[in-house]
């Protein structure tokens, strides 16, 4: 995963919009983590109707007032708007810990392409060694909220080491009943991506 963004620039969705272009900063904030690909559009209304959606469900899993353990998960907005300022007017609206591209970096249109995305919103959601566990998990944020996560956790068999600081497991691969579903869910998805027969067309759940 974190391949996918070394020798790029990503900026953080704070007042000071802080730059991590090093090694060491974009290891440090991707490993080990699932990632969130969101394309959008500040002229796509559905994206705009999204937003407070994916808004609330990220800060649930990454603001400290709301889980003491802030879960290994990262957003980064790739833009898909016709200019800067426009881009600019849309991440206004987004969490202040989403990270994005510079508008004028062309990778933009190349995860575009890499990841098939034809329509927006799409979120992309991948695991720690880049593969894709969702081609667009809008419905299911809409539909499961933070239960999402535990779901895409236990497919990417993602361990929380800060969860088990202080207890202690005599069997670590213990899964819930539910696991062996969700597994089956999401390596389909992954088979049918690799086969190119998923479409990433999908409608949002208002």
């Amino acid at each position: 995963m974190v391949d996918l963004f070394l020798n790029r620039v990503l900026i953080e969705n704070n007042w000071d919009q802080d730059e991590l272009n090093t090694e060491r900063e974009i290891m440090g904030i991707l490993e080990n983590r699932i990632v969130m690909l969101f394309f959008a559009s500040a002229e796509c209304e559905k994206c705009l109707e999204f937003v407070p959606v994916l808004n609330d469900f990220f800060k649930r899993l990454k603001d400290p007032a709301y889980i003491e353990y802030p879960k290994l998960l990262a957003l980064i907005y790739i833009s898909l708007d016709q200019s800067e300022e426009k881009q600019e007017k849309f991440l206004k609206e987004l969490h202040k810990k989403v990270l994005f591209l510079a508008f004028e970096d062309p990778y933009r249109k190349e995860l575009q392409t890499m990841f098939k995305v034809k329509d927006v919103p799409t979120i992309v959601v991948l695991r720690p060694d880049g593969s894709v566990l969702s081609p667009n998990a809008v419905r299911d944020i809409c539909r499961f909220g933070c239960d999402c996560f535990q779901n895409w956790q236990e497919s990417a068999e993602l361990v929380e080491r800060s969860f088990m600081l202080n207890e202690e497991f005599d069997n670590l691969n213990l899964r819930s009943a539910t696991d062996p579903v969700r597994r089956l869910k999401y390596k389909t998805e992954d088979d049918k991506l690799n086969r190119g027969l998923f479409s990433t067309t999908i409608s949002l759940c208002f």
